[in-house]
This record gives C-alpha cells, sequence and structure tokens, in this order.
C-alpha cells in the first residue's frame, strides 16, 4: 500500500476515535451537570421543607405538692371617726394636730357660735316668761277652786281656769326643753375625741367659717384607733373554702421588707362578689406598737399545708387566649401539637397557676405562634425555656 494512502487512513482514525472522545466527555459533562442540578432541587426542597417546620421552646412546669396563697389586702384601722361640727360658726381655736394621740373627751377644737349664744339668752328670757305666766294661773286656778267650793262661781269658769294653768305649764316645758337643747348644742362648741386614737387629718384653721347642715360639710378633724387593725383580703372562690376562721395569715408591707406580721382570720362576707368572684375576708392584727398604719397596701400570705394540689404552675407567655377561652399547646411524642383548653385558678402576672388541662411531665409550648395549630408537626429547640415560678 503506499505511503500516502496508509497515512490518510491513520488520519482518519484519529480523528473519529477523537471525536467519540469528545462526545463522550460532553455526556459526561452533561451528564454531571444534570445530576448537580436535580441533586441541588433536592436539596432546597428539603430545606424549604425543614423551614417550614416551625421551631418551638418548651416551658418547664412547677407546682404540685403543698399550697401556697398570697393575695394583696388593705389594712384598716380598728375604728375610724370623721369629726364634723355640729354648731356654725368660727374656728376660735385648735388644740391637736395630724399625728397626736388623743384620748377619749379630750378637746380638739373650739368653736365661736355667738348667734347661738343669742339664742340661748333668748331661750332663758323665754323660759322666765313661761314660768310668770304658769305662777299666775296657778294662783288664779287656786282662787276660783275656793269660789267654786262655796258656790260663788259657776264650775265652768273654774274649768276654765284650770284649762289655762294647763296651757301655761305646757308652755313652761317646752320653754325649758328648747333651752336644753341649746344648751346641748352649745356644748358642741367643744369639739372632743369620741375614743383613744391618732389624729390623721385636720381640715380646717383658726378664723375658718363652718357651716352645718349641709350634705357636703367638711370633717374638720379624722381620728383613728391603730392599737388594732382589721386587713381586708379578697379570695378567690376557688380558694375560699381553705380559709377558716382562726386561720393564720403573714402580712406583709413595703416598708418592712423581708419583715411579716402575724394576724387572724376572724370573719368573711359569706358572699361572692360577682364583680370579681371573690369572698371579702377580714383578719385582724394586734398593732400596739404602732408600726402598721391603716390605708396601707399589704399582701397576705396563707400557709396551707394540709392541702395537696394537682395544679401546675407556668409561664404567662405560654397561654393561648382564644375566642373560646385560655388555651396551651402540648407537644405529643410525635411532635405533633395539641391545642387542649386550660383551667387557671390563679394569674401571678409571670406566672400562672394551671388547675386543669396540663400535668406535670407534659411538653408544655412557651410563646407559642399564633397560626399553631391543632395537628402541626413542630420541631423542638434543644434549650428548653425557663422554669416557671411554683
Amino acid at each position: 500500500m503506499p505511503e500516502a494512502a496508509q497515512t490518510k487512513r491513520v488520519s482518519g482514525r484519529s480523528l473519529t476515535v477523537a471525536g467519540l472522545a469528545a462526545v463522550a466527555i460532553a455526556a459526561v459533562v452533561v451528564g454531571v451537570g444534570v445530576f448537580t442540578r436535580v441533586q441541588a432541587d433536592q436539596s432546597l426542597k428539603t430545606w424549604t421543607q425543614a423551614q417550614q417546620v416551625p421551631t418551638v421552646t418548651l416551658a418547664k412546669l412547677g407546682g404540685g405538692g403543698e399550697q401556697g396563697l398570697t393575695l394583696p389586702a388593705t389594712i384598716e384601722a380598728f375604728n375610724t371617726a370623721p369629726i364634723h361640727a355640729r354648731v356654725s360658726g368660727y374656728l376660735k381655736k385648735w388644740y391637736v394636730d395630724i399625728g397626736s394621740h388623743v384620748k377619749t373627751g379630750q378637746l380638739l377644737a373650739e368653736i365661736d357660735a355667738p348667734e347661738l349664744d343669742q339664742q340661748v339668752v333668748q331661750a332663758r328670757a323665754d323660759l322666765a316668761t313661761a314660768e310668770a305666766a304658769q305662777k299666775l294661773s296657778a294662783t288664779t286656778a287656786q282662787r276660783w277652786a275656793a269660789l267654786l267650793d262655796k258656790g260663788f262661781v259657776p264650775r265652768q269658769d273654774a274649768d276654765e281656769k284650770q284649762g289655762d294653768l294647763a296651757v301655761k305649764t305646757s308652755a313652761v316645758n317646752s320653754a325649758r326643753a328648747n333651752l336644753d337643747r341649746l344648751l346641748a348644742n352649745q356644748g358642741f362648741k367643744r369639739i372632743t375625741a369620741p375614743f383613744d386614737g391618732i389624729v390623721t387629718s385636720r381640715s380646717t384653721d383658726i378664723g375658718s367659717l363652718i357651716t352645718v347642715g349641709g350634705a357636703s360639710d367638711p370633717a374638720l378633724f379624722t381620728i383613728t384607733d391603730q392599737h388594732r387593725l382589721r386587713i381586708h383580703v379578697r379570695v378567690p372562690q376557688a380558694q375560699s373554702a381553705l380559709i377558716r376562721p382562726g386561720m393564720p395569715g403573714l402580712v406583709s408591707v413595703p416598708e418592712y421588707p423581708g419583715e411579716t406580721f402575724t394576724a387572724t382570720v376572724v370573719k368573711d362576707a359569706g358572699a361572692v362578689n360577682a364583680a370579681n368572684g371573690a369572698v371579702l375576708t377580714e383578719l385582724q392584727l394586734d398593732n400596739a406598737d404602732g408600726r402598721l398604719k391603716s390605708g396601707s397596701y399589704a399582701e397576705v400570705s396563707f400557709g396551707l399545708k394540709d392541702v395537696q394540689t394537682s395544679a401546675v404552675s407556668a409561664p404567662g407567655t405560654a397561654v393561648l387566649y382564644r375566642n373560646n377561652g385560655p388555651m396551651a399547646a402540648l407537644v405529643g411524642p410525635d411532635n405533633h401539637v395539641r391545642i387542649v383548653p386550660i383551667v387557671i385558678n390563679r394569674d401571678l402576672g409571670a406566672t400562672v397557676e394551671i388547675g386543669a388541662g396540663v400535668k406535670p411531665g407534659d411538653r408544655l409550648v412557651d410563646n407559642p405562634p399564633e397560626s399553631l395549630a391543632d395537628g402541626d408537626t413542630v420541631k423542638v429547640a434543644a434549650k428548653p425555656a425557663a422554669k416557671g415560678k411554683s
């Protein structure tokens, strides 16, 4: 075979091999590209599906065991008396101020009432006139009775004289009663303390005009007896049966942090207030040293050591408030959510006490999104939420 033909045949075979190799390489490149794209699409789909599953945190539940009850309360004096004036006039002088300790009958202030004094003078004169007329009528009736015995005057005239004496006697009694009334009112010019206590307010001063008889007459002084105090607590209906007369309660006030005072339950209203669903309960507390003040805000804690409760406490953020009441989102073993109704015994602000719907050991979702629905799949975060207070 000629050399040129042989060379031409070798060149054609090489070109064929090269073409086939190029086609194979192109096929591999296309296959790799397609595979990579499919894998990327699958990864994107998997990532998208993973992103659609919400991640939730769980709230650790507290509670159970012994039950305690802490409620807000108000402190009131055992006796409180606003002191009003009984006579009109001008304040002549006052003798006590706020913070003064007073005794029963102690003089607080004096009122200058010249009109009342003149009325007393007039009443004395009216009584003297009535007594003079009565004396004359009595003498006349006595004389006519003697003449009647002798037959010198008719009985009708003698009876008229006796009737006039009765009228004059009634006039004397009326004048004397009027004088006694004015003298009693005159005694109210001196304002005195009705019981031992402390003056907590004074709303008058020397020279102030004092009027009585109006619907809004201001109290000149207020006196409170704080040697013993009343503590009023509104106990929720759910716990009202646990609070009984004779039970102790620990009273705490802001001005003495960390210190408590022991009071005793004495009575309750015996009815639930429809406005707040609570029973008004009264405790009493000795306050001989005067450390506690009436009108103060306080908290009362009842230690119900003999009462066991199945209620659990949880963060307030774990409660879902929907149209049909408070709800909770629980995560099951298969990471599916159950939306269940709950009963809240007490709302303590940061935490709530759940009486029904949630049990110790349940996986309760904290801060559940509003879009979370029953049956949704969720992913539980590795780190649980902070533990709720019991």
